[in-house]
């Protein structure tokens, strides 16, 4: 890896990794290549770029510890503001780059993705993406199958957050790392996208490999939980103020409000520190 490249990626790290985050560098180019120009990210093929996903231990360390910070804003998802806020530090370690932050789940204005999370997750080599292609003379006739993507060392329990673009930096001598193919065998890869696509509730196609670390049973509980019902399986009262009907006996957490500074609250969800420009938990 590029001495500059190493150095930027050490950073990152260095501000997300104790929180249950990894990161992967990437040329938007190896992006690009595998998608039509509709999906382009509209920057030089030789920028450098960085998916960031989280890991299983990213609830108990981030998330958790955000919440009782009482950082949340109404109207949003806890996780998605928590993940926005994490890659917002990113911003504020290296003031002196230019830099864009697409997180996973934003869209255009005609509702495409800014980002194809799991094709970045395959060029940077932190994931490998399985879909229909990848199974010789597939079984599902006219069945849309949708791909998943695969952890070497987590298999499905992770997520794809975001990537980090650094718009000015072009890396033209960085060499592509080939995600490990960790379900090599037809009969196993058919069993991952029908247990995706058809069971994904039950779990079990995050198994396809054996995690070194799998989501906790709470962390599941929340994951599981429609979103709307999730504020109060956390405790939380409902964005509009109102008690949900659903309130849980025994919430994920108990809030302690710190005292914080509200420049700094305001600051990473200000519209100055959101994206300029251009899926499961």
């Amino acid at each position: 890896m590029e001495p500059q490249v190493a150095e930027l990626k050490q950073k990152i790290e260095d501000t997300l990794c104790p929180f249950g985050f990894e990161v992967y560098p990437f040329q938007v180019a190896w992006y690009n290549a595998l998608l039509p120009p509709a999906f382009h990210l509209p920057l030089p093929g030789p920028t450098l770029a960085f998916l960031v996903l989280s890991t299983p231990a990213m609830f108990d360390r981030a998330l958790k510890p955000f919440l009782q910070s009482c950082r949340l804003q109404p109207l949003t998802d806890p996780v998605d503001q928590c993940v926005a806020y994490h890659l917002s530090r990113v911003r504020e370690s290296l003031p002196e780059l230019q830099m864009q932050v697409i997180t996973d789940y934003e869209v255009q204005p005609n509702r495409r993705p800014k980002i194809l999370a799991q094709t970045a997750a395959h060029v940077a080599g932190a994931a490998y993406y399985y879909q229909r292609q990848d199974v010789e003379a597939d079984p599902w006739g006219t069945q849309h199958i949708s791909g998943v993507c695969i952890h070497p060392r987590f298999g499905g329990w992770f997520a794809i957050r975001g990537v980090v673009l650094l718009p000015g930096i072009e890396v033209p001598d960085l060499l592509p790392t080939k995600p490990p193919d960790c379900v090599p065998t037809r009969a196993d890869r058919i069993t991952l996208l029908e247990g995706f696509n058809f069971h994904w509730r039950d779990w079990a196609y995050r198994d396809v490999v054996t995690p070194q670390e799998r989501y906790s049973e709470e962390q599941k509980a929340y994951f599981s939980t429609p979103p709307a019902q999730r504020w109060a399986l956390l405790g939380l009262p409902l964005p509009s103020g109102e008690i949900s009907p659903v309130a849980s006996e025994h919430p994920l957490t108990t809030l302690t409000c710190k005292t914080q500074n509200p420049s700094r609250v305001r600051g990473w969800v200000s519209p100055r520190a959101s994206p300029t420009t251009s899926t499961g938990p």
